[in-house]
């Protein structure tokens, strides 16, 4: 016999959605804190506050390390996703659609930086650079360019992966009927398969944006002064002082990540792709 909750929901209906929204809060929870902690009047957090305020936003605002972190952020996943995702697209593309051996371990390969730590992966490449700096006599690490390098290589399996889960999903007839009717290759590719892959792409596009915005252990590895990133600006900021600031600054990224997101699937449903 169920038992019946508002006279409609079993009793294992209720305990599955009370599991959801147990989740949702679980997950919820820290940002919903952290949020509503930038607005605390007092430095030291306690509850209730004793009132609300912006000046935490005030004063990240008045620190230049934050504003530097910001653009530099900006900077790096703009450059890293403006490589790592042609490169990862061309490389579904041949995954999908070629036909060659090695295929599978092509894919496990440009997929294993998924698994591997960040710290790890940035102690490799601080090493990788340093031999290399010493091969080519030129700074690599603390540098822009050793930076994105590195970002890149987040965007790549990122693009990869969803790529060629878009690409599994595709129907060929369009582009069987296209190359049946004279058009070349490239033309089938320009006109049919790339409109196609159009949401695997986007959504590519975001999420390497967002690993190489918001990346800590790799990056705090590989900046340099005067190239920090926003994270690693946010990290020493807590070594000399705690307070609502980088609750502040940790809202601003939220809101940032939150709007790109929005923007996204408004254009591309991410729950068709992801």
């Amino acid at each position: 016999m169920l038992f019946r909750f508002t006279g409609q929901l079993s009793f294992g209906q209720f305990a599955v959605r009370t599991l959801i929204v147990v989740a949702y809060a679980v997950i919820f929870a820290p940002v919903v804190m952290i949020v509503v902690t930038s607005f605390f009047a007092q430095e030291i957090v306690s509850f209730p506050p004793p009132g609300l305020s912006l000046k935490w936003y005030a004063n990240a605002l008045s620190k230049p390390e934050f504003l530097r972190g910001l653009v530099t952020s900006f900077q790096v996943a703009l450059l890293a996703t403006a490589i790592g995702v042609p490169l990862g697209t061309a490389a579904a593309l041949a995954i999908v659609r070629g036909e060659f051996r090695g295929r599978q371990a092509l894919s496990s390969f440009l997929l294993a930086p998924l698994a591997v730590p960040g710290v790890v992966a940035g102690s490799g490449l601080y090493m990788f650079y340093v031999l290399a700096e010493d091969l080519l006599d030129r700074d690599i690490k603390a540098t822009t360019e050793g930076l994105v390098a590195a970002h890149t290589l987040l965007a790549i399996p990122w693009t990869v992966r969803l790529v060629v889960a878009s690409l599994q999903g595709l129907d060929r007839a369009a582009e069987e009927a296209a190359a049946n009717l004279g058009a070349s290759p490239f033309t089938v590719f320009r006109r049919i398969t790339l409109p196609m892959m159009r949401s695997g792409i986007v959504a590519a596009a975001m999420f390497s944006f967002i690993q190489s915005f918001e990346n800590l252990d790799l990056s705090m590895l590989l900046v340099g002064p005067g190239r920090i990133t926003l994270p690693v600006a946010m990290l020493n900021y807590l070594e000399f002082r705690i307070d609502p600031t980088l609750a502040a600054v940790a809202t601003v990224q939220i809101a940032l990540v939150g709007l790109l997101m929005v923007v996204t699937d408004r254009f591309v449903k991410l729950s068709r792709v992801v």
